[in-house]
């Protein structure tokens, strides 16, 4: 389904002239707090790393989307989960990429369905099946995210959490995050545009 409206789009506003593209992107949402993610490393045989934890329930939310095609990424630093937050991320997201329309593809959740949802004119969304956040390739982005800056990681203060979620975000490639949502389908579906 994601597909053939992405092409109705496409087609119809190469016709209109209304829009200069449309973009799939891939959005989503994740929590990153200062509850630390135990992983495995690499260290000296016969010696056991020693990696500091505490268990502060503290958060922030990030929201994200990524554009298959190109890797441009749009972030939002976000104090929770709801649709208050999705209206403000679906407006920044909206003035970033104003000349062009996008087809936001996003998961079920509660807030994407809420009937105070306000959605810009130059954005569309569409939902993967439930209960099926791996078919969302910005899951992908999150893993990413918290391999490079919080596997092992114990952070003293929610505000050193934010700063380094900031400093991964920013340390983000487009051509690795493009390689991290590219499907084959949306590579065989941009050839042709």
């Amino acid at each position: 389904k994601i597909k053939s409206t992405f092409e109705t789009l496409s087609k119809r506003f190469k016709e209109e002239g209304t829009y200069n593209k449309v973009r799939l992107m891939y959005q989503g949402e994740a929590g990153f707090g200062r509850i630390s993610k135990m992983s495995s490393c690499w260290a000296p045989q016969g010696i056991r790393p020693s990696i500091p934890s505490h268990y502060m329930r503290e958060y922030r939310y990030c929201y994200g989307a990524v554009d298959a095609q190109t890797g441009d990424s749009f972030f939002l630093i976000a104090g929770g989960c709801n649709t208050e937050w999705t209206n403000e991320f679906l407006r920044q997201v909206s003035q970033a990429y104003p000349d062009d329309y996008i087809l936001l593809v996003m998961d079920n959740a509660i807030w994407h369905k809420s009937s105070t949802l306000e959605i810009p004119s130059n954005i569309e969304l569409a939902f993967i099946p439930p209960y099926t956040p791996e078919m969302n390739p910005i899951e992908q982005v999150w893993k990413e995210i918290r391999k490079r800056g919080f596997k092992n990681k114990a952070f003293q203060t929610l505000e050193a959490v934010i700063d380094k979620l900031q400093e991964v975000i920013q340390g983000l490639e487009k051509s690795v995050l493009k390689s991290t949502v590219s499907r084959q389908w949306t590579r065989l579906l941009f050839e042709n545009d």
